[in-house]
């Protein structure tokens, strides 16, 4: 872990990641709800959003639509990821170099490590050798920190989440990204466990405004900073209310009642 306050993907020591990496992980049953949102660049022009401090995309999504927003989107570049076609034990495969992120103007990279699957040993290997890469380029880190495989019957427990934070900060990441461990106290325990790491919520499956902000309040309440989301934003007709209400929360410390009432 280094302090990255100052660096572009964070906005007054907090953090609010638009990924967009679900065509990959998903497939596009995502966007059947929101055809229009195939295009990147409608994804794209949501993340100029003043809430949004970087868009976090796979290398192809990079290189074909971040050139004519770079002036405007700051780039997490996703280092790995895998199909939902793939039956396996969780793993991931790395489809891009640090280098290579950097050379396209990545303002940070992400990378997946499913602690507790059958290849863990080789993923913390891998999340080795692109974070000392990393700080090379100065580059901040982000770990999503999904506890997952056939040993776990309940990947949002309280305790895993727990270890998701702390296995991140043992390992170097400067933010991990976690599932919501389902109360403000089981968030707080896992963000004590990251110590001084910023610890940002998953956004997970698109759920009701009231129901969505008022768990990203919970969170930052707990001591977290920020959140990572995409469903929950681009599947939305017009995200931009959405956007206002989380800029309140995150940044302004308002309630989901007093920022959705805008």
């Amino acid at each position: 872990m280094i302090p990255i306050d100052d660096s572009p993907i964070v906005r007054d020591g907090k953090s609010l990641i638009l990924a967009m990496d679900h065509g990959l992980e998903h497939g596009p049953v995502d966007f059947e709800e929101v055809p229009e949102k195939l295009d990147p660049a409608t994804v794209f022009e949501t993340a100029t959003h003043d809430a949004v401090t970087c868009m976090a995309v796979q290398k192809g999504i990079a290189e074909g639509y971040y050139p004519s927003y770079e002036d405007d989107v700051n780039l997490l570049l996703k280092l790995n990821g895998t199909s939902n076609l793939w039956m396996g034990e969780p793993d991931s495969a790395v489809n891009c170099s640090v280098d290579y992120a950097a050379e396209i103007g990545a303002d940070a990279v992400g990378f997946t490590v499913y602690s507790g699957s059958n290849h863990e040993v080789e993923m913390f290997e891998e999340f080795r050798r692109i974070q000392e890469k990393a700080r090379e380029y100065d580059l901040p880190v982000v770990m999503w920190s999904y506890p997952r495989g056939q040993g776990l019957k309940n990947d949002t427990k309280p305790s895993t989440i727990s270890y998701a934070t702390r296995i991140a900060l043992e390992l170097g990441a400067d933010i991990a990204k976690v599932k919501y461990p389902g109360s403000p106290e089981a968030m707080e325990h896992a963000v004590d466990c990251a110590g001084d790491m910023k610890v940002v919520m998953s956004g997970g499956s698109k759920t009701s405004d009231y129901d969505f902000v008022s768990t990203v309040e919970a969170v930052m309440n707990a001591g977290g900073k920020g959140l990572a989301v995409g469903r929950n934003v681009w599947q939305r007709e017009d995200p931009e209310p959405i956007l206002d209400a989380l800029e309140q929360v995150i940044y302004e410390g308002e309630t989901a009642d007093a920022a959705l009432e805008e």
